[in-house]
């Protein structure tokens, strides 16, 4: 059986590498993303199962570049699990019109990876 890929998209090495690590640790193919403006171009080429991305970025705004992919015929289908350092009112509803499936902490992510990717995964 292969194993699924994610696509994590981060540019700060903590907590982005623990991540990779822990999606490694449960069965997960990780590749890394470190510029906003190739995740499009990369879920269409590599196909994964799922996207995880860090709102936090000095190149690009994150948030527009999973619209782009919610865009996209070929990607739209995509569950995303976005993490940010702090959960504002404000961050989660841009969050939610650009087609994130999941927002939570940085903390969060790390020590609730499992739950959060088989929320994610769920079939309506």
């Amino acid at each position: 059986m292969t194993q699924p890929l994610a696509l994590v998209l981060y540019e700060k090495l903590l907590p982005g590498s623990q991540i990779v690590n822990r999606l490694q640790d449960l069965n997960y193919r990780a590749q890394a993303v470190g510029d906003p403006s190739l995740l499009v171009e990369c879920a269409e080429q590599a196909k994964p199962l799922l996207i995880v991305a860090d709102l936090q970025s000095g190149r690009e705004n994150v948030l527009s570049a999973l619209t782009r992919l919610k865009q996209n015929p070929s990607t739209k289908h995509l569950p995303i699990i976005a993490f940010a350092p702090e959960d504002t009112a404000e961050l989660r509803a841009s969050s939610l019109s650009a087609g994130v499936t999941l927002l939570v902490s940085d903390t969060a992510i790390l020590n609730h990876l499992p739950q959060l990717l088989d929320q994610a995964l769920q079939v309506e």
